[in-house]
């Protein structure tokens, strides 16, 4: 089993681990404790590397299988037990962190004043989307929208993570704000994410810690992807 350092910290960096077992075909390794995020919920995995021995080495991939959390590395394996250190990329990291952030103010705006679901999503650094059950979408619609984000960003919202057994999370109304609800039945810990007094969700991804943290988010574009399902696209400046 991985311990996931990033469900309760995304600011980790860096972390100290030890080599689990190893993957010769996949040339990985799964490690006791990892602050990697494997991707999922529409956010990338993690880009970094592993000081091992005093060689440093890239990870090119994360794969979650279950419990566990493989590092695809670029280099010969080191041997089971193995202690090493894992370094991100923060410039990327962070990035997803505000971007990921700035999609759920978006979608705690867009619930609070339209009531419209989410049907799909997607990031990558300082540019998302997000498709919502719209049946028509506007470009005074789209602004006034903007607005109301920016307005929630500047509002210096705390945002907060906890984990929830799947009974207490599903007590929560509207936690699912999906038109599918995404989670399996055999998760039985639920991850939710609240920017308090805006939104409270079930994810998996890393946020940062205040709505401030995301700066102004534009949206770049929208549209109709089908008759009740329009795309809003924002992007992020660069800090």
């Amino acid at each position: 089993m991985t311990i996931l350092l990033y469900q309760t910290d995304s600011y980790i960096k860096e972390f100290e681990a030890c080599v689990l077992d190893l993957h010769p075909q996949l040339n990985a390794v799964a490690l006791d404790r990892t602050a990697f995020f494997p991707g999922g919920g529409g956010q990338p995995a993690d880009r970094g590397w592993l000081v091992i021995g005093g060689r440093l080495l890239p990870v090119t991939q994360i794969k979650r299988d279950g419990e566990v959390v493989w590092h695809v590395l670029e280099g010969t394996l080191p041997v089971t037990g193995t202690p090493v250190i894992g370094q991100l990329d923060w410039e990327y990291r962070y990035c997803l962190m505000r971007t990921h952030t700035a999609l759920h103010i978006l979608c705690g705006v867009v619930w609070r004043d339209y009531g419209a679901l989410v049907t799909g999503g997607n990031m990558e650094p300082l540019r998302g989307r997000m498709d919502f059950e719209f049946e028509t979408l506007h470009q005074e619609l789209v602004h006034e929208t903007e607005e109301r984000v920016n307005i929630e960003v500047s509002a210096g919202r705390e945002v907060r993570v906890q984990l929830l057994s799947r009974e207490e999370a599903f007590r929560i109304p509207d936690l699912i704000r999906t038109k599918i609800n995404l989670l399996p039945p055999h998760i039985t810990q639920v991850r939710t994410v609240e920017i308090v007094g805006l939104d409270l969700q079930a994810d998996g991804g890393t946020h940062v810690a205040n709505t401030r943290e995301v700066g102004h988010v534009r949206v770049v574009d929208y549209k109709s992807k089908g008759r009740i399902n329009k795309r809003i696209e924002i992007q992020l400046d660069a800090v």
